[in-house]
C-alpha cells in the first residue's frame, strides 16, 4: 500500500543523482529495504537516527524513515521526499506520525514494493525532465517518414541534446542501415522484446549503437517483426527518464505495440505527400493515431499536384502544419545517399529539423 499526505514532488525532479537516506533500527525492515535499494541499482546510506552532521538529511535525493523511527526523527527539518515506511497495514497511527514529520508518502511492506523501487532507482538515475519525444509516421508508403526521423534525431544531436533514435517498423529494413551503422555492435530490438516492468534508463543507453553521437535502437535482420506493447512501454519509459530527445519512426498500421508508443510521445509528425491520393490515404492513418495521440501535426513533402499546397494539405487533414520538408537529394532513395539524412548540418532538410526541435522546445519548456 501507498499513499500521499502531501502533493510536492521529491528534490530528485531536479535531475540531481544521489543516494537514498535510510533511517531505522528495524533490522527486518532494513533488511528489506536494502534488497529493494540493490534491485534500483543504488547504494544508500543506513542511520539509526538522523544523520549528525544533518547534511545527508538535507540532501539525500529521498528518505526512507521507518516507521520505529518515526519519533526519532519528528524534530528534524521538513524537507521533501520523505517516505514513511510500515508493515502494519492495520496501524491507523501511521498517519499522525507521518504527519508529524512531514512525510511525503506512506506506504507499506511488501504491497508498496514496486512503487519503492522505481521511485528509489529514479533518484539513482538522476530523473529530471522527461525526453522531448517526437513521433514520425508517413501518411502513405515511401512518404520519406523514415529518412526525416533520421534527420531529426541526427539534428537533435548535432544540437547537443541526448538523443535517442527507435525504430518502430520491423518492416522497414532497419534505421542502422539508413545511418550506415548496421555493422555497429550494441543490442537490437530482440534483445528487448521481452522486456516487462522498468528497464534502466542508463543502461539501455549504454547498450545500442552509439551511430553519429546519438543512440540507435533498430531491428537486426532476424525473424522477429513485433514488439509487445509492454516491451514498447518499458523502453519508451527509459528512453525518456534519460531526458533529451527520443524520435520514434512508426510505422503505418496500428497495432498494439505500435498504439503503446504513440502513447508516450509528446508530438507527432505525419508526413503526406502533396497528391490527392496521399492526403486521402493520410486521412485514414490520422483517424487513427489520433485515437491515442492528441498532437498530430503534419509536414508536407513536395512536388505539388494542381491546386495543392502545405496550407491546402494542412487544411485538408484538418491537422496544425509544421511546415513543408524540403526536397533533396537522397530524400526519397535514401539507402542511394553517401550520407545519412541531415548528417551533413547544412542545406534545407537540416534547417528544417533545426528549426522544428527550437520551436518544439521551447513549447516543452513553457508547457
Amino acid at each position: 500500500m501507498t499513499a500521499v499526505v502531501t502533493h510536492d514532488p521529491p528534490p530528485a525532479a531536479s535531475g540531481r543523482p544521489g543516494k537514498p537516506l535510510i533511517v531505522t533500527e528495524d533490522a527486518g525492515l532494513l533488511d528489506d529495504l536494502l534488497r529493494l535499494c540493490a534491485a534500483a541499482g543504488a547504494t544508500p546510506e543506513v542511520h539509526h537516527g538522523v544523520p549528525e552532521p544533518r547534511g545527508s538529511w538535507e540532501a539525500a535525493p529521498l528518505v526512507l524513515v521507518g516507521d520505529d523511527a518515526a519519533r526519532r526523527v519528528r524534530g528534524v527539518a521538513r524537507r521533501r521526499g520523505v517516505v514513511l515506511v510500515g508493515r502494519d497495514q492495520d496501524d491507523s497511527g501511521v498517519w499522525r506520525r507521518a504527519v508529524e514529520i512531514g512525510a511525503d508518502h506512506v506506504l507499506m511492506l511488501p504491497d508498496g514494493e514496486q512503487w519503492l523501487v522505481d521511485r528509489i532507482a529514479d533518484v539513482a538515475e538522476g530523473v529530471g525532465r522527461p525526453a522531448l519525444t517526437v513521433g514520425v509516421i508517413g501518411g502513405r508508403g515511401g512518404a520519406g517518414a523514415s529518412t526525416l526521423a533520421c534527420a531529426l534525431a541526427v539534428t537533435a544531436a548535432r544540437e547537443g541534446l541526448r538523443t535517442l533514435l527507435v525504430d518502430g517498423d520491423p518492416l522497414g529494413g532497419g534505421l542502422d542501415v539508413l545511418l550506415g551503422g548496421e555493422a555497429a555492435d550494441g543490442l537490437r530490438w530482440p534483445a528487448f522484446a521481452g522486456s516487462r516492468g522498468r528497464l534502466g534508463s542508463g543502461a539501455l543507453e549504454e547498450s545500442l549503437p552509439k551511430l553519429h553521437s546519438l543512440r540507435v535502437l533498430s531491428w537486426d535482420r532476424g525473424d522477429c517483426v513485433a514488439v509487445p506493447p509492454q516491451a514498447m512501454r518499458a523502453v519508451l519509459a527509459a528512453a525518456r527518464r534519460r531526458g533529451g530527445a527520443v524520435v520514434v519512426d512508426l510505422p503505418r498500421r496500428i497495432d498494439d505495440g505500435v498504439a503503446e508508443a504513440l502513447a508516450q510521445l509528446d508530438v507527432g509528425i505525419l508526413v503526406v505527400p502533396a497528391e490527392l491520393r496521399a492526403v486521402a490515404a493520410a486521412r485514414q492513418v490520422a483517424s487513427a493515431v489520433q485515437l491515442v495521440l492528441r498532437d498530430l501535426r503534419v509536414a508536407v513533402r513536395g512536388p505539388y499536384a494542381p491546386g495543392l499546397d502545405d496550407r491546402e494539405v494542412a487544411r485538408l487533414l484538418e491537422l496544425p502544419l509544421v511546415g513543408e520538408v524540403p526536397l533533396e537529394s537522397g530524400l526519397l532513395r535514401p539507402h542511394e545517399s553517401k550520407e545519412p539524412p541531415g548528417v551533413a548540418g547544412r542545406g534545407p532538410l537540416a534547417r528544417f529539423c533545426r528549426e522544428f526541435w527550437e520551436g518544439a522546445l521551447l513549447e516543452a519548456r513553457a508547457a
